[in-house]
């Protein structure tokens, strides 16, 4: 009590303003509404001063994928971890908790028909980042969607430098638990357009991520226009990460046998071409075992009236599609797609 009552003495001889936030929080601080304008771009004063939202899959950190912390952009509050980020399809970066809920502040709002929302924002900064909902993963079952114009991403190997070094436990702790648990293993598919594959196989339980792209060719680093003329050998393709703790591989390949047609030569509904053909690309020799008994099951099961051609090959370089291919489907519902489950 004496400190402070000797710091608020000081402050005030000397006619300097004192702010509680000083008091508290001692690194965090926001500045006035003239630097605040000179700091932010237009977009990043709507949301964070106006409480605005951007356009969803059009901002920059949706599908950032690298490890680091998100801070308040206008303060520097310490928010959000990329340990706490998930794919929720929704077009914004979605995390299942705050770093430190000292740092972020819930506001009921409402009521909004037909229901009401949980506005968040950052402590000192009193910036709007989003919304909380209750339909987040486990453990928290919380999704806090934010807006990346409310947040600055800090690299993990940049943290140390600009101030965050304490929050580097966080990352040593989980490297501990990764390296004592089963890491996740990685399925290779082509099954035609890979909007309607990635679609069908990101609902199926244990699927941790998926990512569509193009294999199987003789073109380095192939496009889309390139691979659309079907003259390099590349499929339209799906990468699965997944956790086979919850999944195993040989359930992956009935799904995948279920949601599109694997007796059709280079067509999956009305997309024709080498690049819509049928392909299990193995990454190991069990996953090949796997593939070839799975697929003479499906063959001899009489599901199909004609005979199953789908490719075992091994798995080549995997080289991921342009970003507007990925997630096609959460971002056009009604977009074109040819797959469905089968019975």
């Amino acid at each position: 009590m004496q400190a402070l009552f000797l710091l608020f003495c000081l402050a005030y001889g000397s006619g300097k303003e004192i702010h509680m936030n000083d008091l508290t929080t001692k690194k965090y601080t926001k500045p006035s509404v003239d630097k605040i304008k000179a700091q932010l771009t237009d977009e990043q004063y709507k949301v964070t001063q106006e409480s605005g939202t951007e356009a969803p899959f059009k901002n920059k950190y949706w599908d950032n994928k690298d490890d680091g912390i998100y801070v308040d952009i206008v303060t520097g509050e310490p928010l959000f971890s990329s340990l706490d980020k998930y794919k929720s399809g929704t077009g914004w970066p979605s995390f299942t908790k705050p770093i430190d809920k000292k740092f972020v502040k819930e506001i009921k709002e409402g009521p909004f028909w037909p229901f009401s929302r949980t506005e968040v924002r950052s402590q000192v900064g009193d910036s709007h980042l989003g919304h909380v909902f209750d339909d987040g993963p486990q453990p928290t079952g919380l999704r806090y969607c934010m807006n990346s114009a409310a947040l600055r991403f800090i690299p993990k190997d940049k943290m140390k430098e600009e101030g965050y070094g304490e929050y580097l436990k966080l990352f040593e702790k989980k490297d501990e638990a990764v390296g004592k648990s089963e890491a996740f293993d990685v399925a290779t598919l082509a099954g035609g357009c890979f909007w309607g594959v990635e679609e069908l196989i990101r609902k199926l339980p244990g699927v941790v991520e998926t990512e569509v792209g193009y294999t199987g060719g003789s073109l380095d680093h192939p496009s889309y226009d390139i691979v659309k003329l079907g003259q390099t050998g590349h499929t339209e393709a799906i990468q699965i990460k997944y956790d086979p703790k919850k999944v195993s591989y040989e359930e992956i390949l009935r799904y995948f046998f279920r949601l599109h047609d694997p007796t059709t030569v280079n067509q999956q509904g009305n997309d024709v071409g080498t690049q819509y053909r049928s392909v299990i690309f193995y990454n190991s020799q069990e996953q090949q075992e796997i593939a070839e008994k799975v697929k003479e099951e499906v063959d001899r099961s009489g599901k199909w009236k004609k005979k199953v051609v789908t490719e075992i090959v091994p798995a080549k370089t995997f080289y991921p599609a342009e970003s507007y291919h990925q997630d096609y489907l959460q971002k056009h519902p009604q977009g074109y797609t040819c797959h469905f489950l089968r019975d």
